[in-house]
């Protein structure tokens, strides 16, 4: 049921000259239900109709006939203000949350199309840090929140397995690294040596050169080179997949820079081909100054590829991979100007998926407003967060609820789940200050305050002992018309419109703001309701609702990465 585009329709052949997909854009949900459950300020029709927002208001509510699915219509201030039928409407947005179960809010917008989404993408040898937090954790909503809108997915973690910063690594191993140091404490002692080599560089610049060199030794397959590339590399993921499984996050695809290194010639051909190509004292570059933009360096002059020529290459590879409808690009605003260079590039070879590319910058992090920087240590340890948000949630579980089962894995849902909300919580482009105190702040609107009202919502419905409710008879829905009921009812209703806004916005932070405010509601609800009372319909039709909130709230939490345990 899609109210809006209901009312749209009926009030569009009221408006002269209006289609249906106009109106509906302009329709509102009122903040206070006292202004109706739905509002189309006339405002800007005003001009159009060439009259006052009022009289359009008053002349929709003259034209407004009987509808059995409306209550009543209002015209104030120039509002046309339209109050539902409160036992029609929750009973279809019941039936509709019971009937779809674990779909409910899902749709087949993407049916036989292909998203690719590029996400995460850490470098090799470094360690995994709240800066990569951001992108896995965005990327991984998107993939999940494309894939329950019908899309394919495809996701893909980019590593940053490739450039001179390997030519660094393996300059600082062979100084002042040994064997048995990186196979017993892994990417930390990588990025110790990695750490000293610029300090050292700092009063040595000729190591600089050496690192230069032996990343060309690396591109041109040196058998050393390459041996401790791969050995690098292996240590690392080994490392990286021990947080994604904690996160719970899965790709279809690792295939990093270094995939593309025998692919770029090609490319490199082509751009001469297509006469894109220049040099400029012996590197090669493509002329962005006619957009406004520097040029995009495409090969150095030791004949070193860069960021530029490996993006162009993979997206090449990807659309002719997988033919996506779009590839979304999650990384931080600050490499804007870096994506609107290679999108150039790719329209300038005369590509027309070009527009089909999109970056989703999002917010820096810092840390107490230091930039954070591996190469100056001055990053906190990702494994180190999840482990003390997990601890947290332990001491938590063991003073209010020590005799629960399964603490252990509780404690790593709410626990991870806190930091993945905390992440999730705000518009993805604002910068975040990182704090260990409100990273580890379980108060307020939170991931465990919408997974603990889940919790709740399933208590509840264990404590009625008897079967969860597949329908709602329309005959009950009168007892859901008080204030508290039909204010989860209408959160409910909203759930669809919000996954699909944070799709076309791509901004999984809609999703968790609408969980807080479904929680919100529910928990009204919960303490001005009595739920498991001796009227039998009433409490039918409340279990109903208990029962579509439990739905709703796992159906968003799972699209955000989130799991909702049954007992917290």
């Amino acid at each position: 049921m899609n109210v809006k585009q209901w009312l749209a329709e009926q009030l569009a052949g009221k408006l002269e000259g209006l289609t249906a997909e106009t109106v509906a854009e302009l329709i509102e949900y009122p903040p206070n239900p006292q202004m109706g459950d739905l509002s189309l300020p006339c405002f800007k029709l005003s001009k159009q109709l060439r009259k006052a927002p009022q009289a359009i208001a008053e002349e929709l509510k003259a034209a407004w006939g009987e509808q059995p699915a409306v209550q009543r219509v209002e015209a104030v201030s120039g509002y046309f203000n339209v109050f539902l039928e409160p036992s029609s409407f929750a009973a279809g947005v019941l039936n509709e949350v019971l009937k779809k179960q674990d779909r409910y809010g899902s749709q087949n917008l993407g049916q036989g199309r292909k998203i690719v989404l590029d996400f995460s993408s850490p470098n090799i040898a470094k360690t995994f840090h709240i800066g990569h937090l951001r992108s896995t954790v965005i990327g991984n909503a998107l993939y999940k929140i494309f894939e329950f809108l019908g899309y394919k997915s495809v996701g893909i973690n980019h590593l940053g397995d490739w450039g001179t910063q390997f030519g660094k690594l393996i300059v600082a191993y062979k100084l002042w690294g040994n064997q048995e140091a990186v196979e017993s404490d892994g990417i930390s002692e990588l990025q110790r040596i990695y750490i000293k080599f610029h300090d050292v560089a700092e009063e040595k610049p000729e190591l600089e050169d050496e690192a230069r060199a032996w990343f060309v030794k690396l591109e041109q397959g040196d058998e050393e080179a390459l041996k401790l590339w791969r050995w690098f590399v292996d240590i690392s993921l080994k490392e990286f997949q021990k947080m994604y499984d904690l996160l719970g996050v899965t790709f279809d695809s690792y295939a990093g820079e270094s995939f593309y290194n025998d692919k770029m010639a090609a490319i490199v051909d082509e751009l001469k081909e297509k006469s894109l190509l220049e040099e400029d004292e012996g590197a090669m570059l493509v002329r962005l100054d006619e957009y406004d933009m520097p040029p995009a360096l495409m090969i150095k002059k030791d004949g070193g590829t860069l960021y530029h020529t490996r993006d162009v290459t993979a997206a090449v590879y990807r659309k002719h991979t997988y033919d996506f409808e779009k590839a979304v690009y999650i990384t931080d605003a600050g490499q804007s100007l870096h994506f609107k260079q290679w999108f150039k590039v790719i329209e300038l070879m005369g590509y027309d998926w070009a527009n089909r590319l999109v970056h989703v910058p999002f917010g820096k992090v810092s840390l107490e407003g230091a930039k954070l920087s591996t190469r100056k240590g001055n990053v906190i340890n990702l494994e180190e967060l999840l482990t003390k948000a997990i601890e947290k949630t332990r001491e938590i579980i063991e003073q209010k609820n020590p005799n629960m089962e399964n603490k252990d894995e509780v404690a790593r849902k709410v626990g991870v789940g806190a930091i993945i909300f905390n992440d999730l919580s705000n518009n993805r482009i604002k910068d975040i200050v990182f704090s260990w105190d409100e990273a580890l702040n379980f108060e307020g609107e939170t991931g465990p305050y919408v997974q603990y009202t889940h919790a709740r919502a399933c208590s509840v419905l264990r404590k009625a002992d008897s079967a969860p409710a597949t329908a709602l008879e329309p005959s009950l829905a009168k007892h859901l018309s008080g204030s508290e009921a039909m204010g989860v009812v209408r959160e409910l209703y909203l759930f669809k419109e919000r996954v699909e806004q944070a799709m076309h916005k791509l901004e999984p932070s809609i999703v968790s703001r609408y969980l807080v405010d479904l929680a919100q509601s529910f928990n009204r609800f919960y303490h001005e309701c009595p739920i498991l009372v001796d009227d039998a319909e009433l409490r039918a039709a409340r279990l109903a609702l208990v029962e579509c909130v439990r739905i709703t709230l796992k159906n968003g939490l799972a699209l955000i990465g989130l799991e909702a345990p049954e007992k917290i």
